[in-house]
């Protein structure tokens, strides 16, 4: 058998009883109390809401506490707003918004033009829509493997969501034109050239079909700050996709990031499971990182950097990077990276940055 709970009462009514009770009139009451009689008969009558003073003042006349005049009021209260259903409009409107922020960094993708709902409603489709969900309460489909800076922390809702602009922009591009068939023999050449073909910014321009002819989509999302992720690799379909965020901007950073996805594609990582990192996190990663660390090396120095001289110049780098069909920055990072190099060097200062010629990529018609 249920038990039935009592419906909470006005809180005024059940002070008019107790008053009736004792025999007390609103006017000995509000001499006990120190108040005015219409302040006593405004809380009976349900025209004021009993206060932490007055609760005190009622609990300490009748040897009770405040917090039990306070929980009555509240709980009559509380009971109202249940049964009010504007008021639960309202809140089932938080509830929505509230999973909304839980998804994604709603203002940044506002901003950034991903989202342009002008109603919940609306919203809500485009999240689920970019996070591929059948229903808000749902989690994101795809899977994402997690090799961060941040690696020891779990996967954020912003890290969540630059994957899935990565997603959506590949997307786009799979179904706005014609892909080839992925080749792995064609995307290995290619990887063995991109150090010399993109020694200057400009020559980035070119990446997304110099890519697509191998078979594999290039998207470029910006970094969503505080995200933490250089790019990432995984399978659309039959497609391998590689993600950039252009985190670091330099030219060598975004070379090495690119050529680190490219490998895991190559060796076999890439899959239905969405690959992220960034670069510069610890060192302790897994066998796969380490491979992918290692082929990306490779292609970049197929044989060690000569002796380093007691005092680098620019020269030096200069003709070194000359000898090997490299950008001069990019024998800067080796070093750099080799703690060869300080990384507050005078050599590295006005590094060439690409942000510029990855933007392109969306400008252009792909």
């Amino acid at each position: 058998m249920s038990i039935q709970v009592p419906e909470p009462i006005p809180v005024g009514q059940l002070l008019g009883k107790e008053l009736e009770e004792r025999g007390w009139t609103q006017s000995d009451f509000a001499t006990v109390i120190g108040r005015p009689t219409q302040f006593v008969s405004e809380i009976v009558t349900g025209k004021k809401e009993i206060t932490r003073e007055s609760a005190a003042q009622i609990g300490a006349a009748f040897g009770q506490t405040a917090e039990f005049w306070l929980n009555l009021q509240d709980a009559y209260l509380l009971n109202a707003q249940a049964k009010d259903f504007q008021t639960q409009q309202s809140l089932t409107a938080v509830r929505r918004r509230a999973r909304l922020n839980e998804l994604a960094p709603i203002s940044v993708l506002r901003k950034r033009g991903v989202l342009a709902g002008s109603d919940i409603d609306e919203l809500e489709a485009e999240i689920m829509n970019l996070f591929e969900l059948q229903s808000i309460n749902d989690t994101p489909s795809f899977a994402i493997a997690a090799r961060r800076s941040n690696v020891h922390e779990a996967v954020s809702a912003i890290q969540n969501a630059w994957v899935a602009c990565v997603r959506q922009e590949a997307r786009a591009i799979s179904h706005g034109e014609r892909i080839h068939a992925f080749s792995n023999k064609r995307l290995s050449k290619l990887a063995g050239k991109l150090p010399a073909l993109l020694k200057t910014p400009e020559q980035f321009e070119s990446l997304p079909e110099l890519f697509a002819a191998a078979g594999v989509i290039v998207v470029y999302v910006d970094a969503i700050p505080g995200a933490k992720i250089d790019g990432c690799a995984f399978m659309l379909g039959e497609s391998p996709v590689i993600g950039l965020s252009g985190r670091g901007k330099r030219l060598d950073k975004i070379l090495f990031t690119l050529l680190h996805e490219t490998a895991h594609v190559l060796l076999g990582h890439a899959t239905l499971e969405t690959i992220v990192e960034a670069l510069d996190g610890d060192d302790d990663s897994g066998d796969d990182e380490q491979a992918a660390n290692a082929r990306a090396r490779q292609w970049l120095l197929p044989t060690p950097l000569p002796s380093v001289p007691e005092r680098v110049s620019a020269g030096w780098i200069a003709d070194v990077a000359t000898e090997r069909d490299l950008a001069p920055i990019v024998v800067i990072g080796q070093l750099q990276n080799d703690n060869t190099l300080d990384w507050r060097t005078t050599l590295a200062r006005n590094a060439p940055t690409v942000t510029e010629a990855l933007e392109g990529w969306r400008r252009s018609e792909r």
